[in-house]
């Protein structure tokens, strides 16, 4: 089993910054897992954000935030880092950190394996 415990959501204003945090523990969890970010609005499907596969060192990004967002990871510490730079109202949802075995970085939520409780990101104009 793996779990995901997010970090770092909160109120900003439009234009402002937050940081994100996963940190993911378990005794099957490793290097070859890919882990990603989702988002959901009231009254939206789940939504891909970003992902980084650690092993296989690449990333992938959703058009929205290209450019503002950027994902990192740390090994040492078995986390990811979502840095969100020139926030948007419509960047208002509810985080979520997911993780799945394998080097594929998928855009659907369904598969992806575990999940955190998810973060409250509120952008207000």
């Amino acid at each position: 089993q793996v779990q995901l415990v997010e970090s770092g959501g909160g109120l900003v204003q439009a234009g402002g910054s937050l940081r994100l945090s996963c940190a993911a523990s378990g005794r099957t969890f490793s290097s070859t897992y890919t882990m990603v970010w989702f988002r959901q609005a009231p009254g939206a499907e789940r939504e891909f954000v970003v992902g980084i596969s650690w092993s296989g060192n690449s990333t992938y990004y959703a058009d929205s935030v290209k450019g503002r967002f950027t994902i990192s990871g740390d090994n040492a510490k078995n986390t990811v880092y979502l840095q969100m730079n020139s926030l948007k109202p419509e960047d208002t949802a509810v985080y979520y950190c997911a993780a799945r075995r394998g080097l594929l970085i998928a855009t659907t939520a369904y598969t992806y394996d575990y999940w955190g409780q998810g973060t409250q990101v509120t952008v207000s104009s």
